[in-house]
């Protein structure tokens, strides 16, 4: 589900001007090994990540993502980072910006693949064989791989 439709009842409202959101990122461990998609827009590895419904409790939103775009089933551990993200125009000129509320999830069961259309691949990786990817995605991993007793804030 590319674009969740109360997102799309309020760009009807505002166009393409500046939408605030609230997302979270599901970091997946199997022992060693972090699950990651492949994004169908970019081509780039990320951990799963989404936009929390209305009136979704974030780490629902976070296990809910995880199953559906990797259709995969983890459990939920901790908050691990909260942070916001830097300003996206989309190619459509659509703006948005995200707090974005960081988990580590533990895998329970399932074979990664692409579930939703939104990623073409989903695999495990070893935390120490990330493939290239973005540093704020690699800041968001290692927050998990870290797993502080706090949550980390990104300043």
């Amino acid at each position: 589900m590319p674009t969740p439709d109360f997102v799309l009842a309020l760009r009807e409202k505002i166009g393409n001007d500046p939408l605030w959101l609230s997302g979270v990122t599901a970091v997946v461990f199997r022992g060693e090994d972090v699950l990651l998609v492949r994004r169908a827009d970019t081509s780039e590895w990320t951990p799963v990540t989404g936009i929390i419904d209305p009136g979704e409790q974030p780490a629902t939103a976070a296990w809910r993502e995880v199953l559906e775009e990797a259709d995969v089933r983890a459990t939920v551990e901790r908050l691990v980072r909260v942070g916001v993200t830097d300003p996206v125009v989309y190619p459509n000129g659509d703006q948005s910006q995200y707090l974005d509320l960081v988990f580590r999830l533990r895998y329970d069961s399932g074979t990664p693949a692409p579930a939703d259309g939104e990623n073409t691949e989903a695999a495990w990786f070893p935390v120490s064989e990330l493939p290239p990817m973005s540093a704020d995605m690699r800041e968001r991993i290692h927050a998990a791989v870290e797993n502080q007793p706090e949550a980390q804030f990104s300043s």
